[in-house]
C-alpha cells in the first residue's frame, strides 16, 4: 500500500503492483542462480537471461513510471524524475532539476520540504521515491550478477584451457605400449 492510501484521497502516481511484474521472466533469474553450472555456456546463457530481465524492468520502468511523473501536475514541479543511462548501459530512475545542472535524492527531499510544494502531492511524491528506489535496486541486482555470471564464465574458460592444455599435452608426451594400442 502506498502512503497515499492512508491519507485517504486518491492518487496520482500509481506504483507497479504484482501485475506488473508478473509479465517479467523470471525464470532464468534467481532460480537460475542455485543450479550446477558445469560450463561456460550454462553461465553466458543465465547472464543473457539476467540481461534480459534487467532490461525488461528498464522498459517497465521507462513505460508505466516515467510517463506517471512526467505528467500533469507533477511536470510544474522545479525536480522531476528522469532517466540516466550509465556508461555500462543500464538506465537508472534519477532526480534532477529542470535544468539539468544537479541530481540526487538530495534534490527530492528539497523538494519535500519546500513550502511552494502543494500538500496534496507529498504522498504521491513519496510513493515515486518508493519506486525509484525499489526500481533502481532490481535493475543494479540483475545488471551485476549478469555481469558477474560473464566474469565467471570467463573464468571457466580459462580452466578450461589451462585444463586441456594440460591433459592434451600430458597424453601426447606419454609413449603407448603395444597392449594399450589394441
Amino acid at each position: 500500500m502506498t502512503a497515499a492510501f492512508f491519507s485517504g484521497r486518491p492518487e496520482r502516481f500509481i506504483a507497479l503492483g504484482q501485475a506488473d511484474f508478473q509479465r517479467l521472466e523470471h525464470a532464468g533469474y534467481l532460480k537460475g542462480l542455485f543450479q550446477p553450472f558445469k560450463g561456460k555456456g550454462s553461465l553466458e546463457t543465465w547472464a543473457s537471461q539476467c540481461i534480459s530481465l534487467r532490461d525488461e524492468l528498464i522498459a517497465l520502468a521507462l513505460r508505466q513510471v516515467l510517463p506517471q511523473a512526467r505528467a500533469y501536475p507533477f511536470n510544474l514541479l522545479d525536480v522531476q524524475l528522469a532517466q540516466q543511462t550509465t556508461g555500462a548501459g543500464t538506465t537508472f530512475l534519477r532526480w534532477r532539476n529542470l535544468d539539468r545542472s544537479s541530481m540526487g535524492v538530495a534534490l527530492w527531499e528539497s523538494l519535500l520540504d519546500h513550502s511552494a510544494t502543494p500538500a496534496s502531492l507529498i504522498d504521491d511524491l513519496y510513493a515515486m521515491e518508493l519506486q525509484r528506489i525499489v526500481v533502481n535496486m532490481q535493475i543494479s541486482l540483475t545488471h551485476s550478477i549478469a555481469r558477474l555470471a560473464l566474469e565467471c564464465a570467463s573464468r571457466m574458460e580459462q580452466a578450461e584451457a589451462t585444463y586441456l592444455r594440460r591433459t592434451q599435452g600430458h597424453a601426447a608426451s606419454i609413449p603407448t605400449t603395444s597392449k594399450e594400442s589394441s
